[in-house]
């Protein structure tokens, strides 16, 4: 398997919990994080590796990441998976299940690219790649089914995970925040490069609204590892932010309104 950032890890850390429930001794490898960590997965790299943002750091980590993957596909082909899931980041795992599909490796695309929005015509690249792709929308498989391309709809992984009904108060006693409190959620993103690029302006829109309504309170969940690279930026800021170790789903049930790019 390969995940790519925060968000493909936790859908792949999903997946791998459906699939563990069917198959208890199975055995996953690849390029992952510590959501997929936790149901067994062995990472050979990890999944920040290939958190790049903008064709500026796509440029300056080019290199390292075309290198990883040209040791991930000689790996995988020198002894052979019964399948390969890519897990979402269509630019870095499509030529490595076309690879893998070519030398007869059952491969999986997990999470559609939008093809339904832009860059249509990856379909046929698609096609040649994976043997199936697994679609979070129910409009999707009809697109696939219409270029011969096998496409089931699966659902979105966090269906199971948040619930109907947002638990306000309950997130709100474990942020410690009072109830008649007014919250704004700060999510800047989950990659490196998004705490560098986009954090400093979400910040000092926090010191604007700080500026304006000095009682609004401010939350901002950080992925694991990003935390003292935000520091920095903390430091500087006006604003009183509240810095939480994860907890996303808690900070957008807890908040009045969220800042989220």
């Amino acid at each position: 398997m390969v995940a790519g950032e925060a968000s493909g890890d936790l859908l792949a850390g999903l997946l791998l919990g459906g699939l563990r429930a069917r198959w208890p001794e199975l055995m996953t490898q690849g390029i992952g994080g510590p959501r997929m960590a936790a149901q067994g997965f062995e990472a050979w790299w990890p999944h920040d590796k290939l958190a790049v943002h903008g064709y500026a750091e796509v440029l300056r980590h080019y290199r390292e990441i075309a290198g990883i993957r040209k040791q991930l596909a000689a790996r995988l082909l020198a002894d052979k998976p019964d399948a390969f899931i890519g897990v979402d980041a269509p630019d870095f795992n499509l030529g490595l299940e076309e690879k893998l599909k070519a030398a007869g490796v059952k491969t999986i695309h997990f999470v559609s690219p939008s093809v339904w929005a832009w860059r249509g015509g990856r379909v046929s690249k698609i096609g040649r790649s994976t043997d199936h792709v697994l679609c979070l929308f129910p409009f999707e498989p009809a697109i696939y089914a219409r270029h011969g391309v096998p496409a089931s709809y699966v659902g979105h992984p966090l269906a199971d995970a948040i619930p109907l009904e947002v638990p306000r108060a309950a997130a709100r006693e474990r942020l410690g925040l009072a109830e008649d409190a007014q919250v704004v959620a700060l999510l800047p993103g989950s990659r490196r490069s998004e705490i560098d690029y986009i954090a400093p302006l979400v910040l000092q829109a926090a010191e604007l609204l700080h500026r304006e309504r000095p009682g609004l309170r401010f939350v901002l969940p950080v992925v694991p590892g990003l935390r003292e690279r935000l520091q920095p930026l903390l430091a500087g800021c006006a604003a009183p932010v509240q810095v939480l170790d994860g907890g996303s789903h808690d900070a957008l049930a807890a908040c009045d309104v969220t800042l989220i790019a």
